[in-house]
């Protein structure tokens, strides 16, 4: 049983003959032919699209989850500071706004309420005496 692969153009635009699988000096299990429009392969598989060792394609899946994990872990420590940064603005937020004036009730007024200077000051009179 053979495959032959159909002549082609590669990426860079040569032409590539046909040629049947498996091909000389080749491994005799690569029976079929497989691979792209532009890059065409014997191979074992025929349902294979990949013309790399599966070994490279594990490291490239693990270089992926690796960055995955670490841009993970970033975006959890940065939702987790907003949220600790939003608590402490709304928990250290003033209750409602100062006026600097004591609260007192109306008519309540004694010695020691009325102001400093209201007690110390002389006015003069019509006469500008005092």
């Amino acid at each position: 049983m053979s495959a032959v692969c159909e002549s082609y153009y590669s990426r860079e635009k040569v032409f590539v003959d046909s040629f049947t699988c498996p091909k000389a000096g080749g491994e005799s299990t690569a029976l079929f032919c497989c691979g792209f429009s532009d890059l065409k392969y014997c191979c074992d598989d025929p349902n294979s699209f990949f013309p790399y060792e599966y070994g490279y394609m594990w490291w490239l899946s693990l270089g992926a989850l690796v960055g995955l994990s670490v841009a993970a872990v970033v975006l959890l420590a940065f939702i987790i500071t907003l949220c600790v940064l939003c608590y402490l603005f709304v928990t250290t937020k003033p209750r409602g706004l100062d006026s600097g004036l004591p609260l007192r009730a109306t008519g309540t007024e004694s010695e020691s309420s009325v102001p400093f200077l209201l007690k110390h000051c002389y006015t003069l009179n019509d006469s500008g005496v005092l």
